[in-house]
């Protein structure tokens, strides 16, 4: 199975306006030439409102997005051509190798006490340039390896280095930010669930800095909702990705630092689902709902991962 995942950027659109400069004004005052009439600037301001009631106002055009072209990053998933494939398994890796370089390679700890000594004692680990810890790895393991065939596997995890991407999970699907939950990316990650595969989601929605508690993004709602068959959920949370990358300059990779990675039991979602289907719940009510779920499961695992975290550097 291959790993999905989607990773909002930001659409930022500057506008300037015409301005006349204090010279422009002066030169004005001094010319004793007669001068021409000025074009006229169309208004950016909305309208007057009328004063009477039976006048119609007039509408605003709403601002126009910048359009992006991110087609062709998307896999071809019916019929993806021979160059492609070659390309894409070339630069996973690539990308995977790097990973493992910079973060290392830690065994799982399936007793928290005893494997906070052998992470300690033990040469036996093989460790490059960080210290990766995983909690409760076969969790991960037997959702990606052992479940029902067709079965799709949605995973879900805090945000808080550019190096999430790569260096946990690498493969993106660009998501264009203020587009919605109904843009070409989140039916890529549909049609995957549709084809029983894997996709991760960073929720949300953008790297999170400054680590606070963040209201989830409901397009994680809409792909668990739409997907034919309920996914798996399976939700993660990391500590001390941010201190490999820093998110403030200057940017580049640490060494010596570690890392903690919790999975978390899987999320039971389908009776609660179907129960949301029988009675006809909007569509946006559902997405709410579901993804209100996660956010209650995440800040438990939040607390349970920072205090393992704290533990390491005990």
């Amino acid at each position: 199975m291959h790993n999905h995942k989607i990773k909002n950027q930001e659409v930022r659109q500057k506008t300037k306006q015409p301005q006349q400069t204090l010279t422009d004004k002066r030169v004005e005052q001094q010319t004793s030439l007669p001068s021409l009439p000025r074009p006229t600037l169309p208004s950016l301001t909305s309208p007057s409102l009328p004063t009477t009631p039976s006048t119609p106002s007039t509408p605003l055009t709403p601002p126009t997005h910048i359009p992006y072209d991110i087609d062709w990053i998307f896999p071809r998933m019916l019929r993806p051509s021979g160059f492609w494939y070659v390309v894409s398994q070339i630069t996973i890796f690539a990308v995977g190798l790097f990973s493992k370089i910079v973060l290392g390679v830690s065994r799982e700890a399936s007793d928290i006490g005893v494997a906070e000594k052998e992470d300690k004692d033990s040469k036996a680990r093989h460790v490059l340039m960080n210290k990766t810890h995983v909690y409760n790895k076969q969790r991960l393991i037997d959702a990606i390896g052992k479940r029902p065939p067709g079965t799709p596997l949605v995973t879900v995890s805090n945000h808080y280095s550019c190096f999430d991407d790569p260096g946990l999970w690498g493969k993106c699907i660009p998501i264009i930010r203020g587009n919605g939950v109904h843009q070409s990316a989140v039916d890529v990650c549909i049609q995957k669930l549709k084809l029983g595969e894997w996709v991760h989601v960073f929720p949300e929605g953008k790297v999170n800095m400054t680590k606070e508690e963040m209201r989830l993004k409901w397009g994680v709602g809409r792909i668990i909702y739409e997907s034919p068959r309920v996914p798996i959920i399976l939700p993660m949370w990391h500590e001390g990705m941010d201190s490999v990358l820093p998110n403030t300059e200057p940017y580049y990779l640490k060494f010596g630092k570690k890392v903690t990675l919790n999975v978390g039991k899987p999320i039971d979602m389908n009776d609660f689902i179907e129960d949301l289907k029988f009675r006809g719940v909007k569509e946006i009510v559902a997405r709410k709902l579901i993804t209100d779920k996660i956010q209650d499961v995440f800040h438990k695992l939040r607390l349970e991962t920072e205090e393992l975290h704290r533990n390491r550097f005990l």
